[in-house]
């Protein structure tokens, strides 16, 4: 999942700087979460596309990016932070 999150956002991004984290260890129980799978990222990201938004407007051009991995493949959480 983290290379697939990887690939959409610099396919549609013009990215400066981009790191994603797996926290999905740290969230084991969680909604049925064992910790052990790819259910909760973190992104750090700068990209063009983003400055001057506001920080909802950000995160709903990243959350619309990523919908198919919520939907169909198991992203449940994802923590964004912007540069």
């Amino acid at each position: 999942m983290k290379e697939r999150i990887y690939q959409k956002l610099k396919e549609n991004l013009d990215i400066s700087k981009l790191e994603i984290i797996n926290q999905s260890s740290i969230h084991a129980g969680h909604t049925e979460n064992s910790g052990s799978g790819e259910t909760h990222f973190k992104i750090i990201i700068s990209a063009k596309e983003l400055e001057g938004k506001s920080r909802i407007t950000s995160h709903r051009l990243i959350n619309d990016l990523l919908k198919e991995e919520f939907s169909k493949n198991g992203l449940h959480a994802l923590t964004i932070k912007i540069f």
